[in-house]
């Protein structure tokens, strides 16, 4: 893609990807023990890395969705090599690849300013909690409602759930998330329709879910109880909840999770219009 004084930019390898996520790892964002695979299925174009000769210094993924949106992750610089100017590089790199979409990021605090300079706005926080498993504090009932597996749903009806939830169809993506080794997914039916579901998946450290989209407050707090549930005393689990969704912030309290970790869900482009008040925990920050 594009050569200067030996840094060379191009797409990577899956093994590189591998490699970039123990980067992730290294800087304590606890990756999913397996979301390299899902993310790399979803778009193999959308992953770049730049290099010093042969050897991997910078990362950012650029994944396209559909037509008209993308979403920008795994923007990271070896230690050594940072203060170089190849993470500027690779980021024009990473944008042109989006251009003419709506692109969005998940920015942390330190590097918020310098997105808006490339012309991303914040849309709304996304806060970080953690709570343990055994910690079960206030539970609602559902009417008329079940949980399930999510492979006894029709995956054409999830998808089309999912596509309510987010700004275009993530089919790929979907196919792989929900069905990944080691994860829990369930699905709430309320009178024969999907209402809402929920995928929890081993990390690093602990657990992580996400999404999890749920119709109602009440039947978001059923799904987010049963996918914790099996969850040993004392284990760490994690839920990014965007902040205008206050019922999503209720149910943390109740749960007594705290927050240790905000971004801004920045926004290069129109935003797109999504139903946060649907939205109790957003898939990840790298992929949106």
């Amino acid at each position: 893609m594009s050569e200067l004084s030996g840094y060379t930019i191009r797409t990577m390898t899956r093994p590189e990807l591998d490699t970039v996520v123990e980067w992730a790892a290294k800087e304590g964002w606890n990756p999913g023990t397996g979301d390299a695979g899902c993310f790399y299925r979803t778009d193999p174009e959308g992953f770049l890395v730049g290099l010093l000769g042969n050897e991997p210094v910078a990362a950012i993924s650029v994944v396209r969705y559909g037509s008209s949106s993308g979403f920008l992750g795994f923007y990271l610089v070896r230690p050594e090599y940072r203060g170089m100017g190849l993470g500027l590089r690779i980021w024009h790199a990473g944008l042109a690849r989006l251009e003419g979409r709506t692109a969005g990021l998940d920015g942390v605090v330190a590097q918020q300013e310098n997105y808006r300079k490339s012309g991303f706005t914040p849309a709304w926080r996304n806060i970080r909690y953690e709570g343990t498993g055994g910690n079960e504090g206030k539970k609602q009932g559902i009417k008329g409602g079940s949980i399930v597996p999510i492979s006894e749903l029709p995956f054409e009806k999830l998808l089309e759930y999912d596509r309510h939830c987010f700004p275009e169809e993530r089919r790929t993506f979907l196919e792989c998330w929900v069905n990944r080794q080691g994860s829990r997914a369930l699905g709430i039916v309320e009178n024969t329709r999907i209402a809402g579901y929920g995928v929890i998946r081993p990390c690093r450290n602990g657990f992580r879910i996400g999404p999890l989209f749920a119709d109602r407050a009440d039947l978001g707090e059923a799904l987010f109880s049963a996918l914790k549930a099996p969850l040993p005393a004392g284990t760490p689990f994690f839920l990014d909840i965007p902040e205008p969704n206050s019922s999503a912030l209720e149910m943390a309290g109740q749960h007594r999770m705290r927050p240790v970790f905000e971004t801004s869900r920045m926004y290069r482009g129109e935003p797109p219009e999504l139903p946060l008040r649907k939205t109790f925990g957003i898939t990840t920050f790298e992929l949106g």
